[in-house]
């Protein structure tokens, strides 16, 4: 019996950790798929406005560089001076 009891806190740990890598790998896939989305409907968006004459087609493109740059949109994350 001890043989056996012994290898059941290691299984537990071990199937633990594999689980809370899914879960992680899972999340983050599905963070991405609605960050692509999220960019996509905001470049359509813009296009629309372009097309509608509400923003000029410089606005439209400067917006567009605007969130692409150093990866982020809207301004966060990046540093304060």
């Amino acid at each position: 019996m001890a043989a056996g009891e012994n290898i059941v806190l290691p299984a537990i740990a071990i199937g633990g950790g594999l689980l809370v890598a899914i879960v992680a790998i899972v999340f983050s896939a599905v963070s991405a798929m609605v960050r692509s989305s999220n960019r996509e409907r905001t470049r359509r968006e813009i296009a629309a406005y372009v097309a509608e004459g509400t923003m000029t087609p410089e606005e439209g493109e400067r917006l567009l560089k605007a969130g692409a740059e150093e990866g982020r949109s809207c301004g966060w994350g990046k540093p304060t001076a």
